[in-house]
């Protein structure tokens, strides 16, 4: 037989692989097809070489995850690719995943890599409900979508482990294309100097990032906040601490809110400092959240002009369920502390914090009081003077009442006049300070020699005479609870609105 007869075999042969090849397709089982005709085993083979050459399970580029033996299937026809879809539906339903979403998604050929691509999810710990909450993920081959994600996630700092909770939390990363969608996107994160071993974080917070476009949402929120006089290279903490504002729109979400604040009294340089440190804020919902927490303070007594200073010592205040927590505390107050509420409101105003503190912790330095033999009512009076009392630390109370009491030997009277005296640091200011007052012989109230800065009070001591005690400035925390005494300033140093409100909110 020469070359002629050769030919005509191999036509022979391929035309019976027409035939051959949708039957093949049908076929469930998970090993591979097989046939006894020598001449169409050798074609089939040939043509599976020659169509998917780079489909090796033998690929290393990603070797820490097992590749598939088959990604796709074998060439159809028309009529062979619905039967073969309708199997593959069936076998979805039989493991219980709906299938109706996927009606206009091209689907494997075959049961097998169907059930490789299930499996692999399911290996990375997706449930089926997982995958029914978004069954478009079935769609997308294991090596060219799944594994090439993975590896970059992986790559750019989300855990192995977590692998399965990111794309839980957001399955349209498996569409994505690493080099034309992801990598731009962490280059611009880093761009706004998010640290690298933190994009990992950012993202499993926020995994929407990956599908945002650069020049959209993320461009224009953070040049606005920069507008305002946030600082450049403060972009990057915030957006690692609170990722989500670079999903926000500047016209309808972040540009009304610091409007409002502005509003109220508050600087754009204290709201950018603001912002800075609690970039959270940008969260709160303007409408259902900020204004109405805002008329809550009005209700409770808290005055308009007072509102830019509780909000630049409690920045948190505009997103807490304040009603409740405001009417709570205000019985409490009336109740154990016998603070009438013109009393209440003045201490929010003085220290905002009270509305978040523990009933049971206000208690305790009032009890060490009350026990040293101050009235209740002089108590009330030292509380709305100077709030920061009740969030002291009874330890350091103790050690501050004794040393006035045995060293200084004054009377409890003063201490009702100047309650602040507890909330000076008696190693730094307290015993220094009266030691120098001794060794020159002056005696002086407690608000004359502590109430002054370092400055100020080697002024005083260099002086040929004691000048008249003054009244303080009311005495207001500068954000945290523990503010120490050396941030109040003096009667002689005048700041302006702006200045202190910087002040506070700098201390935050």
């Amino acid at each position: 037989m020469g070359p002629l007869s050769a030919s005509r075999r191999s036509v022979k042969a391929l035309s019976g692989l027409a035939v051959a090849v949708p039957k093949l397709a049908s076929i469930g089982t998970a090993g591979a097809p097989c046939t006894h005709d020598p001449a169409l085993r050798r074609c089939t083979g040939l043509l599976l070489l020659r169509s998917f050459p780079s489909f090796s399970s033998s690929s290393s580029k990603y070797p820490e995850y097992e590749m598939p033996s088959v990604t796709w299937g074998v060439v159809q026809g028309r009529r062979e690719k619905l039967v073969s879809r309708v199997i593959v539906c069936d076998y979805l339903k039989g493991i219980g995943i709906i299938p109706d979403e996927l009606e206009n998604l091209e689907l494997p050929s075959t049961v097998e890599v169907m059930r490789e691509r299930v499996e692999f999810l399911q290996k990375l710990g997706l449930t089926v409900d997982d995958i029914n909450e978004y069954s478009l993920m079935l769609g997308c081959s294991v090596r060219k979508n799944v594994i090439p994600v993975l590896g970059y996630l992986e790559k750019i700092g989300i855990q192995k482990s977590r692998l399965g909770e990111f794309v839980k939390n957001y399955p349209q990363v498996l569409h994505a294309s690493v080099v034309v969608e992801l990598a731009p996107v962490v280059k611009f994160l880093r761009g706004l100097d998010v640290e690298k071993q933190d994009i990992g974080y950012v993202l499993q917070k926020y995994p929407e990032l990956l599908g945002f476009k650069l020049e959209g949402t993320m461009s224009t929120s953070v040049a606005y906040l920069i507008s305002i006089g946030v600082c450049p290279r403060d972009i990057g903490p915030m957006v690692t601490q609170y990722p989500y504002f670079l999903g926000m729109r500047v016209g309808t979400v972040i540009k009304p809110l610091v409007d409002y604040l502005v509003s109220l009294g508050l600087p754009k340089k204290i709201v950018a400092r603001m912002l800075e440190k609690r970039a959270y804020i940008l969260g709160y919902d303007l409408e259902e959240t900020v204004k109405p927490n805002i008329d809550c303070l009005i209700s409770f007594g808290v005055r308009r002009e007072s509102l830019a200073s509780v909000i630049a010592q409690y920045p948190q205040i505009l997103g807490l369920p304040l009603k409740a927590k405001l009417s709570s505390q205000q019985y409490f107050f009336t109740l154990k502390l016998k603070i009438d509420l013109e009393g209440f409101a003045e201490v929010v105003e003085k220290m905002p914090q009270i509305v978040s503190l523990n009933q049971n912790v206000i208690m305790k330095p009032v009890e060490f009081l009350l026990g040293r033999g101050i009235p209740s009512e002089d108590m009330a009076k030292m509380i709305v003077k100077c709030p920061q009392l009740v969030a002291l630390r009874v330890e350091l109370m103790k050690n501050s009442y004794y040393f006035f009491k045995s060293d200084m030997g004054r009377p409890l009277k003063e201490l009702v006049e100047f309650p602040e005296y507890f909330t000076y640091s008696l190693e730094s200011r307290i015993k220094p300070r009266y030691q120098r007052l001794q060794s020159k012989g002056i005696r002086s109230s407690l608000n004359w020699f502590l109430n002054c800065s370092d400055h100020r009070f080697e002024e005083r001591m260099q002086a040929q005479y004691i000048e008249r005690d003054f009244e303080g400035p009311s005495f207001r925390i500068g954000g945290k609870l523990e503010l120490p005494g050396g941030q109040i300033v003096s009667d002689e140093e005048v700041e302006s609105d702006d200045e202190v409100l910087y002040r506070r909110t700098v201390s935050l």
